[in-house]
């Protein structure tokens, strides 16, 4: 690393991308030489293999770690790592982007990123990627799975069995066809699961706080108390923001119907699971299916402690919605595509913080990404000090996401390294990478 009197510039030209990273502290920069093939890439929490052989195929140093890591294990790790992959227990924290030196991209390898500090990562110029569809038939699957289970009681036929008890009784039991199902949250999974719960014979209702178009019959409930109010079993599919923490409580357990049914395979913080014991031992809830909790063992063997535990009327899994090894295959490599594309070629498709860019490479061609702050003016000093060093440009295309900009240009024949060294001295540079 080479300190100069305005700080560090990260340069990666022998790796193929070049990048002057500003972090939280403005003007700061660093630099780095890296080797083109010492990509180093770190996945955590068992990714699936698929990933590994993607990122290797592109002659990538990929290490993989069985389980999560905490803060101070993650920021002693993440020294020299260029792509982090993570699923859903790491958390990637300001601290962490901080202490990451040379990391361009961070891929989420599920659903959800609130995991990671978006806002940090966006401030750093790292592109953040997940996996937005390839795990939803496997959620809905599972739900539509523990939806019948609990429905014919099986969880309580299937305990008596294993005790010896033979209980043939059909108190209690019940087809799922003609029951209403209350799916707060239609995205992905809430509309797929919508479709396959109405092609069972359920009537379907939801609500969503945004304006979602119902799909076949369904019907949208303009509150959630009428939602509540009104259906026989209620399933969650939020996001995991933190406006949704404790969202679901001892209030809107009070306002399903007697009897009903409770899933969450969406995110262990939205539900007081206090009051949902509550709910299910005082008989309220005849039922409750959760996958996600808000305190979850960071590896495979570790103890794991809920409040819902030992009730015989409850299915507890363990995070895996989305553990199949179908979907976990699609995950694995559809973000490795997506972390492969961005090294080499710049490509923010389906990035979740920075401006979406899909430039096609043209052979022989230079290409600078510049990521920068979005105000008025970048595109036109950027082309100026292009035009001042006679730097012809090919091809190039910019768009804008909030507080950021992401421009990717094409320009052929050579450049100095005083074009690089203007570009990365503007006020309002937040990244700039080189890709030959």
């Amino acid at each position: 690393m080479e300190a100069t009197a305005e700080g560090t510039t990260l340069v990666c030209r022998e790796l193929g991308f070049g990048v002057a990273a500003r972090t939280a502290q403005p003007h700061t920069k660093r630099k780095l030489m890296i080797d083109q093939a010492k990509v180093r890439v770190l996945l955590l929490e068992s990714i699936h293999p698929d990933a590994v052989t993607r990122l290797e195929a592109n002659g990538y140093e990929v290490e993989s770690v069985r389980n999560a890591l905490d803060e101070a294990e993650l920021i002693e790790r993440i020294d020299g790592v260029h792509l982090l992959g993570i699923r859903s227990k790491t958390r990637v924290t300001a601290k962490v982007l901080e202490a990451a030196n040379s990391l361009v991209a961070i891929g989420a390898f599920c659903i959800g990123t609130d995991q990671i500090d978006l806002p940090a990562a966006s401030g750093a110029g790292i592109a953040v990627f997940n996996a937005p569809f390839s795990n939803t038939r496997s959620v809905v699957e599972l739900a539509l799975a523990e939806i019948i289970a609990l429905t014919r009681r099986l969880t309580e036929k299937n305990s008596g069995m294993h005790r010896g008890v033979w209980d043939k009784a059909a108190d209690g039991s019940h087809e799922i066809r003609g029951r209403r199902i209350g799916i707060v949250g239609y995205g992905n999974i809430g509309t797929q699961l919508s479709v396959l719960a109405e092609s069972v014979g359920m009537q379907v209702s939801f609500y969503d706080t945004a304006d979602k178009l119902a799909l076949g019959n369904a019907r949208r409930c303009a509150s959630l108390d009428e939602l509540l109010e009104s259906s026989d079993i209620i399933t969650l599919h939020v996001d995991g923001r933190p406006g949704n923490a404790g969202f679901f409580g001892a209030e809107q357990f009070a306002r399903m119907t007697k009897g009903a049914i409770f899933l969450n395979l969406s995110r262990g913080i939205v539900v007081d699971h206090v009051a949902l014991r509550e709910a299910l031992t005082s008989g309220h809830l005849s039922g409750a299916a959760v996958d996600v909790f808000p305190k979850e063992p960071k590896g495979r063997g570790d103890e794991f402690v809920s409040e819902l535990r030992g009730l015989p009327n409850v299915i507890l899994t363990p995070h895996i919605g989305g553990s199949t090894e179908e979907a976990q295959s699609d995950i694995g490599n559809f973000v490795a595509t997506k972390l492969a594309s961005f090294v080499q070629e710049g490509n923010t498709t389906l990035s979740v913080n920075l401006p979406s860019v899909a430039l096609p490479l043209q052979e022989g061609m230079s290409r600078i990404g510049h990521v920068h702050l979005n105000t008025p003016g970048v595109l036109a000093q950027v082309n100026k000090i292009l035009a001042d060093h006679e730097v012809n440009v090919e091809g190039q295309l910019l768009t804008t996401r909030g507080e950021y900009g992401y421009l990717v240009t094409d320009i052929s024949g050579g450049y100095t390294d005083e074009v690089l060294a203007q570009l990365r001295a503007m006020d309002q540079t937040v990244r700039l990478r080189v890709l030959a």
